[in-house]
């Protein structure tokens, strides 16, 4: 193989791994399912270490990468971002709401304490 093609295959294997971390960081962000079991499984740190392996990868290669590749890296690396903030924020959501649903069913169950104590203390 002369050296424009090893280059292309270089380039070509590249590519695919960006996207294998890629797939893996929107797999375990619940985004697409798990391609061997066909269900959503979310597995946010997972997600957080392809990211990371990915940023990694960028550092490693500065420099040493063609524009093409630089680009692709760069924008798979922000749209990956920008899906783990949001996952981020859909978690610190619903555990403000099961907070808030829990501080409510607390104090119906207080209210209704007081009340049951109220009524036995009172005869009528």
């Amino acid at each position: 193989m002369d050296n424009a093609g090893a280059d292309q295959k270089n380039k070509a294997m590249f590519f695919n791994l960006v996207i294998t971390f890629q797939q893996a960081a929107f797999q375990h962000m619940g985004k697409i399912p798990n391609p061997i079991t066909g269900k959503i499984e979310r597995e946010i740190e997972q997600a957080r270490m392809a990211i990371d392996m990915l940023d990694m990868l960028k550092a490693r290669t500065k420099s040493n990468l063609a524009d093409e590749e630089t680009r692709m890296l760069d924008h798979v690396l922000r749209e990956l971002k920008l899906n783990f903030v949001d996952e981020l924020d859909k978690d610190k959501k619903a555990a403000q709401a099961a907070s808030h649903d829990s501080h409510d069913a607390t104090n119906n169950t207080t209210t209704q304490v007081v009340e049951d104590a109220h009524q036995n203390t009172n005869p009528t």
